[in-house]
């Protein structure tokens, strides 16, 4: 590691430069950005982080089997990665609360052949980039609540600090690197040491997120064994019996 804390712009693109012997002839700043971006796209794929989560809401449209997602209407994913749920509900905060069950369009089709058809929604697909597609057509103008992985701010020249520039700078290090090899198309022994150390890097954060999302176990409902008090004058018990206690 080179010994970063952080990664702003700047640094992170001088780091894949070093690192690559590589000068801006050959990895030209648009290189570079598109290097960044496949990375940020890597990362979010291969490990769920809480701080990009989020959830949207919509509501169906009676006999319309199709959602626009965030940023709908545009060929590229704009604001979000990963689907990771589509709930349904009678209305806002009523009612019982049905997860939809993922499927491929091929199946959904075959599942409901005719649109025209409705009732109630129990698959989901992703239609398109910015849209899901659900069957049976909906019936019933039911709530949604959509769980996605959003994207997150671009490191770029215009942005030059971001979350995982800051909190994992290693992962976004070793990512780029492993990128930026398969672009040069260099040596195969050093893609391996550099995916490796993407790889490793990757557990640790995510055992960092693991380690915060655990929950309170007073809150969880695990019982505390109450932890005895021991005075001066009094005896406590020891790894081979009792320790006498005071001075």
């Amino acid at each position: 590691m080179s010994g970063v804390k952080k990664y702003d712009y700047s640094t992170l693109t001088t780091a894949i430069r070093d690192y690559t012997e590589v000068d801006a002839n050959v990895l030209t700043d648009t290189i570079v950005d598109d290097i960044i971006e496949h990375t940020e796209n890597k990362i979010l794929r291969d490990v769920d982080l809480p701080v990009f989560r989020s959830y949207q809401y919509s509501n169906f449209t009676v006999g319309n089997g199709f959602i626009t997602l965030p940023g709908g209407g545009t060929t590229v994913p704009t604001q979000f990665s990963v689907i990771r749920s589509v709930m349904i509900y009678p209305a806002a905060g009523t009612g019982d609360r049905t997860y939809l069950e993922q499927r491929d369009v091929t199946f959904m089709n075959e599942y409901w052949p005719d649109r025209d058809s409705t009732g109630t929604p129990k698959y989901y697909s992703q239609w398109d980039y910015n849209t899901i597609y659900v069957v049976p057509t909906p019936a019933t103008a039911n709530y949604v609540e959509v769980g996605l992985i959003k994207l997150p701010d671009r490191l770029t020249s215009t942005n030059s600090n971001t979350w995982l520039g800051d909190n994992a700078p290693a992962l976004m290090l070793y990512g780029c690197l492993v990128e930026a090899f398969k672009y040069l198309k260099g040596p195969a022994e050093m893609l391996q040491i550099y995916n490796q150390s993407y790889e490793m890097a990757l557990q640790e954060v995510a055992a960092q997120q693991m380690g915060r999302g655990r929950r309170d176990e007073h809150q969880s409902g695990v019982i505390r064994m109450p932890r005895p008090s021991f005075l001066p004058g009094y005896s406590k018990p020891g790894p081979s019996g009792p320790i006498e206690g005071g001075q």
